[in-house]
């Protein structure tokens, strides 16, 4: 049995919000990002923290999100468009309203990829971070 159970199949996937991927890919994202951090560096906590930041804030990731684009197949591409162009209405005040909007998109990707078991996907998309 799997530590987390995900959904049966690709159908029931594209029926949640694309802000429901977003929201697993934010979870995702973070813990890939933290576990790197372990892993490659010796920081303390507090340390962990503030340099995991600089990789899950809004920017960084409608930074890393724009690099990859070109590289997204056309489904990807469609997930992107649909988690992008999902209606929010929260904006932080800390982050530029496109970058949010590109953020959500990337954190929806990842979401995505992770529900759908797309893992080997998930990996070469998550290893484009450079920690």
């Amino acid at each position: 049995m799997e530590l987390i159970e995900r959904l049966k199949n690709e159908e029931e996937i594209n029926l949640l919000s694309p802000l429901t991927w977003a929201y697993v890919g934010d979870a995702i994202y973070e813990l890939y990002i933290r576990t790197s951090l372990i892993n490659k560096t010796k920081l303390k906590p507090h340390k962990l923290h503030v340099e995991s930041i600089k990789y899950v804030k809004a920017k960084a990731q409608a930074d890393l999100l724009k690099q990859i684009l070109p590289e997204l197949t056309d489904e990807e591409k469609e997930i992107v468009r649909r988690a992008r162009n999902a209606e929010n209405h929260h904006l932080p005040k800390n982050a530029d309203p496109q970058d949010y909007m590109y953020a959500t998109a990337f954190e929806g990707l990842i979401g995505f990829l992770y529900l759908a078991k797309k893992d080997e996907r998930l990996k070469e998309i998550l290893e484009k971070t450079e920690i």
